[in-house]
């Protein structure tokens, strides 16, 4: 190792089913593509130069963001869309695809299938690779007992347990995980917590009005599958309107519409009697999305499971408390008590209750509200890369 706390860097990062350049909330694009982006970027302005690999058309060109950091399409399986979960048939072939290093010092691989390509790359070039989960099929499947993991995610996850020359998590809670439910060497892993961009994510002038009691908007931005939750919240909203006619709270859902068999939240909607009370829009970019979070009295997040939840920490930087679920990493995400509230679990009964309590007391709200601006200060993405940084460093350090 030459360089100091990977300053200087060249660094492959693999993020595979998904490209960071697509617009979250649509298809599997989240929370992940905004971290791999802004972790690119940041480690750039860092000195290191980045390049981001992810599935792509035949001759479809690379894009460069400025920086240092480029985006290089790889075709897997057969030209134009194809689900994650048919990709993880095409993992050779985007590993052969990917050819020769040109002068890689470290891969960072994101996501089970990413992190099978890049076993298979280390091992070719002679490097080390650093893996992100983001997202684990044990913890899925715990928390969601229905959900359909293949059996090779599963598999997979466990081979990057342990051959990974390191191991990210978003917080100590998923360091845990990876240790108890992995096997995973917790010497081996190293807590690095995402980040938010503050210049588009913040107050701004947000006017603070006194509040009406009993009046409150809610906003959930995420992608509508199950696992994020929109469903419960439609089933808490029609209890509080049953429970508490009189009390004027609406949801907005901001997500790519589903018509899927696993949730189709339109047809929810009808059977719940929430027409009237529900407003469907399309995910929206950040300068947009951060508007819609301050004009929300509250943005909530009742997730099945979060390694973090990014909506969490960009919600609370624009001043709007966030009434959330009690997992994985959004106890750290959301300070309880301070920045929002968090809910134990996912019955409808519990967050019709807390909505009740929220849309009762707008001083509270807008006291939350504060103060969860102070908390996400905390959060920067340049912290992100100076610990993503020392992780590749470490790996380097190991050797391959």
């Amino acid at each position: 190792m030459t360089t100091e706390q990977g300053k200087g860097s060249r660094i492959a990062m693999l993020c595979l089913h998904t490209s960071p350049l697509d617009q979250p909330g649509i298809g599997d694009a989240g929370g992940m593509n905004v971290y791999v982006r802004q972790l690119a970027h940041s480690l750039a302005q860092r000195g290191s130069s980045v390049d981001i690999y992810t599935r792509g058309e035949p001759g479809q060109p690379s894009v460069t963001l400025g920086g240092g950091v480029r985006v290089i399409p790889i075709p897997a399986g057969k030209p134009g869309p194809i689900s994650k979960e048919a990709l993880a048939d095409h993992l050779g072939d985007f590993a052969r695809a990917v050819g020769s290093n040109p002068g890689y010092e470290v891969i960072h691989s994101h996501y089970w299938m990413s992190g099978v390509v890049g076993l298979e790359l280390a091992e070719r070039w002679g490097i080390p690779l650093v893996h992100t989960m983001h997202t684990m099929g044990k913890v899925k499947k715990l928390l969601q007992p229905d959900a359909e993991e293949p059996p090779r995610r599963i598999l997979a996850e466990q081979d990057l347990a342990h051959r990974a020359n390191r191991l990210t998590a978003n917080t100590s809670a998923e360091a845990e995980e990876l240790v108890g439910y992995y096997g995973a060497d917790a010497t081996r892993v190293d807590v690095v917590p995402p980040g938010v961009d503050l210049s588009v994510f913040h107050p701004g002038d947000r006017p603070v009005p006194p509040g009406v009691p009993g009046r409150m908007r809610v906003v959930f931005a995420g992608r509508i599958q199950k696992l994020k939750g929109p469903q419960i919240l439609v089933r808490a909203l029609a209890l509080l309107h049953r429970q508490r006619p009189e009390l004027d709270v609406k949801l907005t859902i901001l997500g790519a519409r589903s018509g899927s068999k696993e949730l189709n939240l339109q047809c929810l909607v009808e059977q719940e009697g929430v027409g009237h009370l529900v407003r469907f829009g399309l995910p929206l970019p950040a300068p947009q999305l951060a508007h819609a979070f301050r004009d929300a009295d509250l943005v909530a997040v009742p997730s099945y499971s979060e390694s973090f939840g990014l909506v969490a920490i960009e919600a609370q930087a624009c001043g709007t408390p966030v009434l959330a679920h009690r997992v994985g990493g959004l106890p750290y995400a959301v300070k309880e008590g301070y920045s929002g509230v968090l809910v134990p679990g996912l019955e409808p009964e519990d967050w019709a209750a807390a909505m009740i309590d929220l849309a009762e007391e707008p001083e509270a709200r807008q006291r939350l509200g504060r103060q969860a601006a102070l908390h996400a200060r905390d959060f920067s993405w340049e912290n992100t890369a100076a610990a993503a940084a020392v992780s590749y460093d470490l790996a380097m350090d190991c050797g391959h």
